[in-house]
């Protein structure tokens, strides 16, 4: 006996993948690449700054060499010149510009300490002090607060500083133990000197420290 042939069912044809996960995946890696990148140049510039900032305090801490080897200066030329009078001797050093020892006797408004227009900060118009174990080399310029240079303090209209009543340890004599008579200034003054120190280190870092003695 012939049995009746059966049908075979017919599989449905398979669903079409449309792409839709792997857009959205590709998505996602891309987000999260651009968000690792993000945070690698945000910890290199926080490195950097913090590098920068340390540098920066390492030259102007050396500037600080820079006033001592000024005032060191200051101190040396007063001692050499005691019989020469600062006041009205034209001979005096502190009466005289003297660019390549760093020393100015007046305060010439043109003559700019940073822009480049004025000092250069080489040998012809400021002093080496040295170079540090890090690499910052400081220089200084001294400057007398006065309108005229060249000229001696009783005519040079200077800018005087508060009166004293002794020495208190400075080096340079006070006005009233080397000027007599009129002209003189007020006694226990004396004019007020900027001196200027300027430290270049390690990155192009550049650093200025400012100290008033008299």
């Amino acid at each position: 006996m012939k049995l009746p042939a059966r049908s075979r069912p017919v599989p449905a044809p398979a669903a079409r993948q449309s792409g839709v996960i792997l857009f959205f995946t590709l998505i996602a890696l891309l987000a999260i690449s651009l968000a690792a990148v993000a945070l690698i140049r945000s910890t290199d510039t926080s490195t950097m700054i913090a590098g920068n900032l340390t540098f920066k305090q390492s030259a102007t801490a050396s500037a600080d060499a820079g006033i001592e080897a000024a005032m060191t200066w200051l101190a040396a030329t007063e001692a050499a010149n005691t019989t020469v009078n600062v006041l009205n001797n034209p001979a005096h050093p502190f009466n005289n510009d003297a660019p390549a020892s760093g020393y100015y006797s007046n305060l010439n408004p043109a003559l700019s300490l940073t822009d480049g227009t004025g000092i250069q900060w080489d040998n012809s118009d400021s002093v080496l002090a040295g170079t540090d174990a890090h690499g910052n080399t400081t220089r200084y310029v001294i400057q007398r607060m006065c309108r005229s240079a060249n000229t001696p303090v009783q005519a040079a209209n200077c800018l005087f500083s508060s009166a004293l009543e002794d020495k208190n340890g400075q080096a340079i004599p006070l006005p009233q133990e080397v000027c007599v008579g009129s002209g003189c200034p007020a006694a226990g003054q004396t004019p007020q000197i900027r001196i200027t120190s300027r430290t270049t280190g390690p990155r192009n870092t550049v650093s200025y420290v400012q100290a008033f003695v008299y």
